[in-house]
C-alpha cells in the first residue's frame, strides 16, 4: 500500500468506471461535501461511469440514483442496483434474487430478526432498517458485542459482516463484488477480466475486502489503515485524506491520467 500521492501521471489511464463506497468514503464524519459531490460530477463529464456500492438501505441509494451524478447505485453490501430511467423521472430496480423471491426473502429475514433478538437481546436494529428492503443492519456498539450479533446472524442462516457504522445481515451468495461483476456485466457489457483493469475501486472498511482483493487499480481513504487486519490484500493506495477528501484525491488522480492519456495521444 502505496501514497496515492506518489502514482504516477498515467497510473490510471486505462480507467473507464469509479466503484466506490459512501459511507466515510464519499463521506466525511456523515456528510457529503460539496467538493466530493463536484468530484462526482466531473468524473462524470470526463466519461468515467460512477458507481457507489454501498451497505447503506435502499431508500437512501434511491435519492441517491435519482439525484447524484452517478451511473447507478449497488445498494445494502450487493442486494439491489438502482439506476435512474431512461425519461430520469424514476429508478430501476434490479435485486440480486429473482423478483419472484423477493417477499420470500423478506419473510426469512423478519424471522431472523426474531432470533437475535432473543439471542442479543441488546442488539438494536438500525434506525435506517425501515428503508432496508433485502437485509438486516443492527448498531455498532462494541466488538464481543458485535460479534455476537454476526455469530447469531449466521447461525440463523444469514451472511454476515461489519463494516463502519453497521453489522449487516442478508440472505444469498453475494457481496459487493459478486453483485458488481453482474452489474458491470449486464449493464455494460464488461466482463470480468476486462473489469479487472478498466475498474477503480475506492473504499475504507472490512466489508470492502472482496473489492479490495479483486481489482487491480485500488485506494483506501486514509481511515482505511483502521481495519488492514481484517483485509487479506490492502488496497493498491491510501489517500492523504480521510472520508471525502480522500475520495477527491482518488479522483483527481482519476481525472489526471485521463487528461494525461488524451494528450499523449493527440501528440502522436
Amino acid at each position: 500500500m502505496k501514497p496515492l500521492s506518489q502514482a504516477a501521471a498515467d497510473q490510471f489511464s486505462t480507467i473507464q468506471f469509479l466503484l466506490t463506497d459512501m459511507d466515510e468514503t464519499l463521506t466525511h464524519q456523515g456528510r457529503l461535501s460539496a467538493e466530493t459531490y463536484t468530484a462526482l460530477e466531473k468524473l462524470q463529464t470526463s466519461g468515467i461511469h460512477v458507481v457507489p456500492v454501498t451497505a447503506a438501505p435502499a431508500g437512501w441509494c434511491d435519492q441517491m440514483a435519482r439525484m447524484w451524478p452517478v451511473d447507478g447505485v449497488i445498494a445494502e453490501n450487493g442486494g439491489l442496483f438502482l439506476q435512474r430511467s431512461p425519461d430520469g423521472l424514476g429508478v430501476d430496480r434490479q435485486f440480486w434474487h429473482p423478483p419472484e423471491h423477493i417477499e420470500h426473502v423478506r419473510e426469512q429475514l423478519k424471522s431472523i430478526a426474531g432470533v437475535v433478538e432473543k439471542m442479543a437481546p441488546d442488539a438494536q436494529q438500525a434506525d435506517d432498517q425501515v428503508f432496508r428492503l433485502t437485509s438486516l443492519a443492527y448498531r455498532r456498539t462494541d466488538n464481543d458485542a458485535d460479534h455476537r450479533i454476526v455469530d447469531v446472524l449466521r447461525q440463523a442462516g444469514a451472511n454476515a459482516t461489519i463494516n463502519n457504522l453497521w453489522v449487516l445481515g442478508w440472505l444469498g451468495d453475494y457481496d459487493k463484488l459478486t453483485m458488481s461483476l453482474r452489474v458491470l456485466a449486464n449493464a455494460y457489457g464488461v466482463n470480468a477480466e476486462t473489469a479487472h483493469e478498466v475498474v477503480a475501486y475506492s473504499g475504507d472498511s472490512a466489508n470492502d475486502a472482496p473489492m479490495f482483493e479483486f481489482f487491480k487499480h485500488t485506494a483506501g481513504v486514509s481511515t482505511v489503515i483502521d481495519c488492514l487486519p481484517q483485509l487479506p490484500i490492502p488496497p493498491q493506495w491510501i489517500t492523504h485524506g480521510p472520508g471525502g477528501p480522500g475520495f477527491v484525491e482518488f479522483s483527481n488522480a482519476i481525472l489526471r491520467s485521463a487528461s494525461t492519456n488524451a494528450r499523449d495521444a493527440s501528440e502522436r
